[in-house]
């Protein structure tokens, strides 16, 4: 096999893994496995499960991203337009908590916290770097500042989910009351 075949049969089976059981749950040996190479093998690719994750994780954020900012947009206006991307990309956010990673791993575990605080800095420049490229939005100097406010301010709530909610159940309440009570706000202020 090639680095590359290898590197993608290590994430494709770790992913399978991680969806089925959770981050947690699984273990190297479990996708040493599935993948049918040696534990080591993917010790020489990555140096830690939390770095296979990570680079699962990356793969789906850039692939889902460039879908959702890549859909037509132009009938509809600049305050529609950011609400719609953000309420998107906060789905994006829960399906990486939800199907990835486990919010009871997440709310358990210091580790799980500090991978989730650099995914999401992560995703915070994704974002950004993909919406400022979007020309009919970026109409003044001061957009970058408001976007970035946006961004932020976002995806801080959306990630504070994961450590204040009790229940999936919490969560989703959380995103609703998000969607309703506080992006519209936000939106207004990046505009």
């Amino acid at each position: 096999m090639e680095i590359d075949k290898i590197k993608e049969s290590i994430k494709k089976a770790a992913q399978d893994l991680f969806r089925k059981y959770g981050y947690h749950k699984t273990s190297v040996n479990e996708i040493a496995k599935k993948a049918k190479i040696a534990k080591a093998t993917i010790y020489k690719y990555f140096e830690s499960k939390e770095l296979v994750l990570h680079a699962i994780l990356m793969d789906y954020l850039k692939i889902s991203l460039n879908e959702v900012i890549q859909k037509d947009t132009r009938s509809i206006d600049k305050e529609q337009h950011l609400t719609a991307l953000i309420l998107k990309v906060s789905k994006l956010s829960y399906t990486v908590c939800n199907e990835f990673i486990g919010w009871d791993f997440i709310r358990e575990s210091t580790n799980a916290q500090g991978f989730l605080k650099d995914l999401s800095d992560e995703l915070e420049n994704l974002l950004y770097t993909e919406f400022i490229a979007i020309e009919e939005l970026n109409d003044d100097e001061t957009y970058p500042e408001r976007l970035r406010f946006l961004i932020k301010a976002s995806k801080s709530i959306i990630f504070s989910f994961a450590f204040t909610s009790v229940s999936d159940a919490d969560v989703r309440k959380n995103f609703i009351s998000f969607q309703k009570e506080i992006l519209p706000y936000l939106v207004k202020a990046a505009l």
